[in-house]
């Protein structure tokens, strides 16, 4: 069977295609890479989830518990796989940078109309969205599943979530910028991560931790991320000392992955 198709009329105006602007084109590309990377998303989609999920699991986690104010563990781990989650975004984004610059993609996309710098945004955007969506997923499951309150300070605890994403970029863009190879990236990525981890309490929550320890966990930027968060799925307000610590933080991390960060 042949397929036919109307003749075109001559008389018909002809309509150019709009072109699209390069970053548009750069985010759609490197979306379509980073939804190919079944690593990454297991890392930062699944991981946090399911990793709560387990915990959830265990009996005693889900009861009150007076040492901690009658909440329960579950309850505390939350917000601790809402942080993880940012946790491995910024874990695999300096990887994947530095892999651009050591193939020489980013020199190369210095002599086009694209800069180098819009690829860098475009995998900062892609990072942090997957980060927020995992942390949609954690507070659902914790929901549903355990049903563990949502957030009674919700504009509190989006501001410490928005300023957490993007102390954990910074803090990746600054690991990318000091690493001069991929694997070199992924060991000290690795390094850092494992930092974060511990100061966001996965392995101790800091409600939890003893009072030195607790003091000094929370000058990090996980660990005051972690209270702040704490604080607004409490109801409270975030204190202000720890969003300042957070945005510190940030700003410092984002000036040294300024100043450092070279091209090629």
């Amino acid at each position: 069977m042949t397929t036919t198709y109307p003749a075109a009329d001559p008389a018909a105006p002809t309509r150019a295609a709009k072109p699209r602007p390069p970053w548009a084109a750069v985010l759609r590309t490197e979306t379509r890479l980073f939804l190919r990377e079944p690593g990454s998303l297991f890392w930062i989609l699944v991981f946090p989830a399911a990793l709560m999920t387990i915990l959830g699991l265990i009996p005693s986690f889900r009861e009150p518990d007076d040492e901690l104010g009658g909440r329960r563990v579950i309850d505390l781990y939350v917000p601790v796989a809402v942080l993880l989650a940012m946790v491995m975004a910024g874990q695999t984004m300096p990887t994947v940078l530095t892999g651009y610059r050591e193939r020489g993609i980013l020199r190369r996309l210095s002599t086009t109309p694209v800069r180098p710098s819009v690829l860098l945004i475009a995998q900062l955007a892609l990072h942090g969205a997957a980060a927020l969506v995992s942390g949609a997923l954690v507070l659902t499951i914790g929901r549903a599943a355990f049903d563990v309150r949502l957030p009674k300070q919700p504009l509190g605890y989006a501001l410490a979530l928005l300023l957490a994403v993007a102390g954990v970029l910074a803090i990746g863009a600054l690991v990318c910028a000091v690493s001069r190879t991929a694997k070199a990236s992924a060991a000290v990525g690795s390094t850092v991560s494992l930092v974060m981890m511990f100061t966001a309490g996965v392995w101790i929550p800091v409600q939890s931790m003893p009072d030195t320890l607790r003091h000094i966990v929370q000058v990090t930027p996980l660990g005051a991320a972690s209270q702040a968060l704490d604080q607004a799925a409490s109801g409270g307000w975030p204190g202000w000392v720890h969003l300042g610590v957070v945005a510190l933080w940030t700003a410092l991390a984002t000036l040294l992955a300024i100043r450092l960060f070279r091209w090629e």
